[in-house]
């Protein structure tokens, strides 16, 4: 057949393929398109919508390989648009990730973007005079990198970076865009997010090893036996990032990449993804939920985390517990009041939508006014009808300190140093030192003790070490006498006991380590833990002094806590 016969020299079955072909891609593009008119939180409103897209996908997906060569000669089917196909699947798939938190759709996500690139889709697009084609293929890369930060893909995702800055280069020279300097700007946020890790762990060959801080099987301390402690479950988690001058790739700021994996178990090997490479066959199955629920929030403002706030408290299941991370510029009071109540202590900063709000000014020199654009603790207050477990990593976490259980629910704060010694004040762009701390406590010791690499030998001994340690604070923790109860309510959930032992971990080095001399620099809670019997306890002294001493930096803590022995 040739291109100059007519469509009635088509036989009737090549035809209808045709037209099959255009129904399922048009439905696909429609469905696809209506994505972004679901709401954002509920766990019930998306499913079926998703459902009925993830279909005509999958249906799509299966009949462009079961009729490539029809489509080839009769459609003019191009590499490209194949591309495009596996490209929004792969979106679908991080999507699901985002909504259920499965680390599952993640890897299926990868298998998609990984095989875009090996059969090379996209590449005869820059052959093409149309720039929009063009810039298909660097969101591809824009999406693809994303995939492979939150799968620790490093050395893949430097790969992909460089691919990705010789396309913008290309891009740009050939048309004269207005985007230049946007895509400039993504090429160094990934930069700068690659590096924001302060240390690095090298091998053998001097190479950078890949560290993974996902929960793992046998990380958690179990309990002791007979040991009762509440039957909680993390169920939700809203992640909010606020931080003015911090790190970010893709609305994800590096404390929310951070705590994100830290709320999540360590997905299963891609090894068995090889040979599934060869059909790319999508499969709407999810693994069982393991990990809680997450809502990833940049830059909300109070409207937006109130209603993802006030959702995820509606659809709490019984039992189950809410946790909701804040790392935000701090917003103090101005003036003083009379009433020291919820609304006075100031909070975090949430955003607005314009820069200058009407009235805004002159409500401001009322100082009797609260601040509008900033989450104080008593909006929260109504929240701890159900169990709630908050982290506050702010030069204002003070604040959420006054707090008041009225409800009688458990309840806990975790509560970031409100300032940190200069020196280490100056890598806060990198992230916060407190957060870091919670997701890998090695990595933050190393930091806070000016340590930029350390050989793999050593860090697997001080991990090893470390895992110790943790269970000793385990136990100090579940034995302790004096203990608010809401701790131990908290402690059955394998999330929240190794937040709990990493914060105590923290708050025992900041308070051994003769930088931090204030006391403002030393990590709070509400309600208070007690000091004699967790972070100031002479046996956990003791271990932040031998992990010194095993990395050869036993002088930048003080030791006369051993003078006693």
């Amino acid at each position: 057949m040739t291109g100059a016969e007519n469509e009635d020299d088509i036989p009737l079955g090549e035809r209808k393929t045709v037209t099959d072909f255009c129904y399922l891609l048009d439905k696909s593009k429609q469905l696809f398109n209506g994505l972004r008119d679901l709401p954002q939180y509920g766990h019930k409103q998306w499913q079926s919508y998703f459902g009925r897209t993830f279909d005509v996908y999958t249906k799509l997906w299966k009949f462009q390989q079961q009729h490539r060569q029809v489509l080839d000669t009769r459609y003019g089917l191009k590499r490209w648009q194949i591309g495009e196909v596996a490209s929004k699947i792969g979106q679908l798939y991080y999507h699901y990730y985002l909504r259920t938190s499965e680390t599952s759709y993640l890897n299926e996500a990868f298998s998609f973007y990984s095989a875009i690139r090996q059969r090379s889709y996209y590449y005869q697009v820059n052959k093409e005079d149309r720039p929009e084609l063009v810039v298909k293929k660097l969101r591809y890369y824009a999406r693809y990198i994303v995939v492979c930060l939150l799968l620790n893909k490093m050395d893949l995702v430097k790969v992909l970076v460089k691919e990705l800055s010789e396309e913008i280069e290309d891009y740009t020279q050939r048309f004269n865009t207005e985007d230049q300097l946007e895509w400039n700007l993504v090429l160094q946020e990934v930069a700068a997010f690659i590096e924001a890790d302060p240390a690095v762990v090298l091998n053998d060959n001097n190479g950078v090893m890949v560290i993974s801080n996902r929960l793992q099987e046998g990380s958690v301390p179990p309990l002791e036996q007979g040991m009762v402690v509440g039957q909680l479950v993390l169920a939700d988690a809203l992640i909010i990032g606020n931080c003015n001058s911090q790190v970010k790739f893709s609305e994800l700021t590096i404390d929310m990449f951070r705590m994100l994996q830290a709320l999540e178990r360590e997905p299963v090997n891609l090894a068995t993804q090889t040979s599934k490479q060869a059909t790319l066959e999508p499969t709407e199955k999810p693994a069982k939920r393991e990990n809680p629920h997450k809502y990833l929030l940049y830059k909300p403002t109070f409207s937006q985390l109130f209603t993802f706030l006030s959702a995820s408290f509606k659809e709490l299941p019984a039992n189950s517990v809410l946790l909701v991370y804040l790392s935000a510029t701090g917003v103090f009071p101005v003036g003083h009041s009379d009433y020291d109540g919820p609304y006075d202590f100031g909070g975090v900063l949430t955003n607005t939508n314009r820069d200058v709000i009407n009235g805004e000014t002159v409500q401001k020199r009322n100082q009797a006014q609260k601040e509008m654009h900033c989450l104080h603790p008593g909006d929260l207050f109504p929240f701890t009808r159900k169990p709630l477990f908050v982290i506050v990593d702010s030069t204002n976490s003070s604040a959420y300190k006054k707090f008041t259980n009225l409800f009688g629910q458990p309840l806990v704060c975790l509560l970031s140093p409100k300032v940190y010694p200069k020196n280490i004040q100056d890598q806060s762009q990198r992230g916060s030192l407190f957060t870091l701390f919670l997701y890998n406590p090695l990595m933050a010791f190393l930091s806070v003790c000016g340590l930029t690499s350390v050989r793999r030998g050593l860090w697997e001994r001080a991990q090893e070490f470390l895992q110790n340690v943790y269970r000793d604070i385990g136990q100090l923790i579940t034995r302790s006498r004096s203990i608010d109860q809401a701790f131990l309510q908290f402690f059955g959930d394998e999330f929240l006991r190794l937040l709990l032992i990493r914060f105590v971990f923290c708050s025992a080095t900041f308070r051994l380590h003769k930088v931090f001399r204030e006391a403002h620099s030393f990590p709070e809670s509400y309600p208070d833990l007690p000091k004699q019997e967790t972070v100031e306890s002479s046996s956990l002294q003791r271990h932040v002094l031998e992990l010194a001493t095993m990395l050869d930096v036993q002088s930048l803590f003080w030791d006369d806590s051993l003078e006693a022995y």
